[in-house]
């Protein structure tokens, strides 16, 4: 199953011990409002076992408070690449496709293609989870990896209507302070995807960030059917 990518998402790294956060909310036309639309990526050692990481993606589906869960778009294939070389490539896939009430994830594996053009690999399947309206429903294999597919609430806080003051030269003051900033985000809904998966399965970290930690180069990418 060929796939094209329609969006790139924020690359960030996977860090030992410290969370680092990319956010992108409805800033591509051709995507808004589905769950090609890549909203955040977060990855971070895990909390209950310092041997596993934790990888989350949340797509963009509904992004103002107070609307309805959205849904998987089954065109659109969601992929965590790894760079295990430090050569900005993917050399390891981790998949998410879903089909019906069930994500299936496949990897972390060597991909078919590289670049802008993708494969399913359906021959290294990881596991899967039911997607249940709102409830939180949560899979672990035998090899340890936990994985979730569904709707959270949009864990990003941003006060959009000061930002846009501030571009406009509308607020001189700049943003406001804890108490004052208004979260736009607060009950908007995102679909996530969750994984924690251990590091023995994702290989050697490669890389070292500024703060002297070791890290998995990792960033997300989705793409939709041809």
């Amino acid at each position: 199953m060929k796939k094209t990518k329609l969006l790139l998402g924020l690359g960030i790294m996977a860090v030992i011990g410290v969370v680092l956060v990319a956010a992108d909310h409805i800033d591509a036309p051709g995507v808004t409002n589905n769950t090609a639309d890549i909203a955040d990526f977060y990855g971070f050692e895990s909390p209950s076992n310092p041997d596993n990481t934790v990888f989350i993606v949340d797509l963009q589906t509904n992004v103002l408070p107070d609307l309805a869960y959205g849904t998987f778009d089954e065109d659109v294939l969601t992929e965590i690449n790894i760079d295990t070389d430090n050569d900005l490539m993917e050399d390891l896939v981790i998949q998410a496709l879903p089909r019906g009430d069930t994500m299936y994830f496949f990897g972390p594996v060597e991909p078919a293609m590289l670049g802008r053009e993708s494969e399913v690999m359906v021959d290294a399947p990881l596991g899967q989870v039911v997607i249940s309206g709102n409830e939180a429903m949560t899979t672990t294999t035998a090899d340890g990896v936990s994985l979730f597919a569904g709707p959270r609430q949009d864990a990003f806080y941003f006060d959009f209507g000061q930002f846009n003051k501030v571009i406009g030269g509308e607020a001189p003051e700049g943003f406001l302070p804890e108490g004052e900033a208004v979260d736009t985000f607060d009950g908007a809904n995102t679909m996530a995807l969750v994984l924690e998966i251990p590091n023995s399965i994702l290989g050697e970290t490669t890389s070292t960030n500024v703060l002297g930690l070791t890290v998995y180069k990792t960033w997300v990418t989705t793409n939709r059917k041809q």
